[in-house]
């Protein structure tokens, strides 16, 4: 019986261990036991030297519920029609609660539409269960991945304790927006969705992934086949230990209130440690395979469980073990079968792969790796709203995210000779030995030039998806964090090495969305779109338009509301 009722609390709770918003949560002398061995000492900052506050890009704003114009200077391309839709957290306390976290902050919906080179605003709070009942108890009364919610104070001494044993999971589902059957959804990891009307910005439906498959949730990130055909992630706990899962949803509706009816599970991977499955945030795709990167960022199932009883947080249940090698594990996505084949590499963290292609019996993935997973141990609110030298100690307690390619050998026989490089790819440097034991051990090549690294590293990579997804590519777009949050764009050349930059000094740049030109086959030809902010309130928040070719500004559209940093989005032509 006990073993049943554990498994149902790690089946709500283990969930809540979130992406890239699950930034974990531990006490300040975390800050300086890793400081030291996070940067290359040449972008290390030095003691007198300090950063600029970025606190107000990270505090509550008001909504802006109804249409605002923005004034455009220079220009938007007349053919740029459609939404730009976004969201990440906007509200960081309720009375006198205040969370702990950035990323347990409630999900702000953005939306800028473009129509014959005008641009119009608009913010909404996502209406979730989660932010109905906050709001109306004045008091943050579900926990988030970083912030436990305590009793209710007016309650009883017993009515108090039991609380600790009622468990209510978010859906406040602030990450990513994502699309199911035409349909588009702002989305999390934990088991909730939340399908919102992109005109209106209203949520019209919560959708519970466990209604429909034996999972506890999904990524913010899924994939998507040509005809709509989505692939996401996602994991399932039970008496047999734990799974990683491939699920898969068609792309057409069956009736008119069908949401993600017929997704389905085509392939469970075990995980290596049953009870400490390892914590993901994306994957990778080619047009036959699925790429599952197990790394060593663990998530304690046990500490998840008991977390509201011990009286942690959510975030005190991952850890960072790299005497673990981080795994690569192949899937035929028309099949269900996962490939036999075992690539291991040195221990790294990735929150986002960049791409995936096959080339030559081959698979290439692209990857943004950090060394050290231990550097998200700092993202806490008090950490971030420091300024001068102690905002200069966070960042250097921060691992470096570097663009990285790996070379997966499909099919290798087991004669393959021993010892020697399997990859036959003469563009990559990455190699693939297979060891005494059958292992394929993967080194990396780097895809950057060095002055990448004092641009801080490389986040929230975007490419050509529509056109490059799944093949061979050249291009690919992300934010420079020199300064803890993105502060600069840039486009890298994953060919020649080399590194385009859009940077002003006092403004941080959103993740960078590209939209093609219609009709071009042109890897770049488009332009980039990002929502660039300022914790200066004497000047005005803006959506940015880039030339994609020679990342020249064409324009810039002004809006006069405040705006939190957010995460991630994706455009919608009209």
């Amino acid at each position: 019986m006990f073993f049943q009722l554990f498994l149902r609390f790690v089946n709500h709770l283990s969930t809540m261990a979130v992406g890239f918003r699950s930034v974990i949560v531990h006490r300040i002398p975390v800050l300086k036991k890793y400081m030291e061995s996070s940067r290359p000492a040449e972008v290390i900052l030095g003691e007198q030297e300090s950063l600029p506050c970025i606190a107000p890009l990270l505090a509550t704003v008001e909504e802006t519920p109804h249409m605002v114009p923005a004034q455009v200077r220079g220009h938007f391309p007349q053919w740029l029609n459609g939404y730009l839709l976004r969201i990440g957290p906007g509200k960081f306390e309720f009375g006198k609660d205040k969370y702990i976290h950035w990323f347990d902050g409630m999900a702000l919906l953005h939306q800028f539409k473009m129509e014959k080179g005008t641009v119009t605003y608009r913010s909404k709070f996502l209406q979730s269960d989660t932010y109905k009942a906050n709001s109306v108890h004045n008091r943050i009364v579900i926990s988030e991945f970083g912030t436990l919610a305590l009793p209710d104070p007016c309650k009883n001494i017993f009515e108090r304790f039991m609380s600790k044993f009622k468990l209510s999971v978010t859906d406040n589902t602030n990450v990513n927006y994502v699309r199911y059957k035409g349909d588009y959804y702002v989305s999390t990891e934990t088991n909730f969705m939340n399908k919102v009307d992109i005109e209106t910005l209203e949520k019209t439906e919560k959708v519970d992934w466990s209604q429909f498959i034996a999972v506890n949730g999904a990524t913010a990130h899924p994939h998507y086949d040509p005809d709509g055909t989505a692939y996401n992630m996602g994991n399932s706990y039970g008496p047999h230990g734990s799974c990683y899962n491939i699920i898969r949803v068609p792309p057409e509706k069956v009736d008119l209130g069908d949401t993600i009816h017929g997704a389905q599970v085509i392939c469970s991977i075990a995980s290596a440690e049953s009870l400490k499955p390892s914590y993901y945030h994306s994957f990778g795709m080619t047009t036959n395979y699925i790429i599952f990167i197990e790394q060593p960022l663990k998530m304690n199932l046990w500490k998840l469980a008991t977390s509201k009883i011990r009286g942690e947080a959510f975030s005190d249940g991952l850890s960072w073990e790299p005497q673990y090698n981080t795994r690569f594990h192949v899937v035929n996505k028309h099949t269900g079968q996962l490939l036999p084949e075992m690539y291991f590499s040195k221990p790294f963290v990735t929150f986002h792969q960049i791409n995936a292609f096959e080339d030559q019996g081959c698979i290439v993935i692209d990857l943004c790796c950090q060394d050290n997973g231990r550097s998200i141990e700092v993202y806490q609110l008090q950490n971030l709203r420091k300024a001068g030298k102690g905002l200069a100690q966070v960042y250097n307690s921060v691992a470096i995210s570097y663009p990285r390619r790996f070379v997966l050998p499909l099919h290798v026989s087991s004669n393959a000779p021993k010892g020697e490089n399997l990859s036959p790819l003469p563009y990559s440097s990455a190699s693939a030995v297979k060891q005494a034991d059958g292992k394929i051990w993967c080194t990396y090549e780097n895809l950057y030039p060095k002055d990448l690294e004092k641009e801080g590293g490389v986040e929230f990579p975007q490419i050509n998806y529509g056109q490059f997804s799944g093949k061979k590519y050249r291009f690919f777009y992300g934010c420079g964090f020199r300064h803890l949050v993105g502060d600069s764009l840039m486009k890298v050349d994953v060919v020649s090495k080399t590194l385009t930059v859009w940077r002003e000094d006092g403004l941080y740049p959103s993740e960078p969305v590209f939209v093609p030109v219609p009709g071009t086959s042109e890897e770049d030809g488009g332009v980039i779109l990002s929502v660039v902010i300022t914790p200066d309130q004497n000047k005005s928040n803006f959506l940015l338009v880039l030339d994609a070719k020679n990342f020249e500004e064409l324009g810039r559209a002004e809006v006069p509301v405040q705006m939190p940093y957010g995460f991630h989005g994706t455009f919608i032509a009209t």
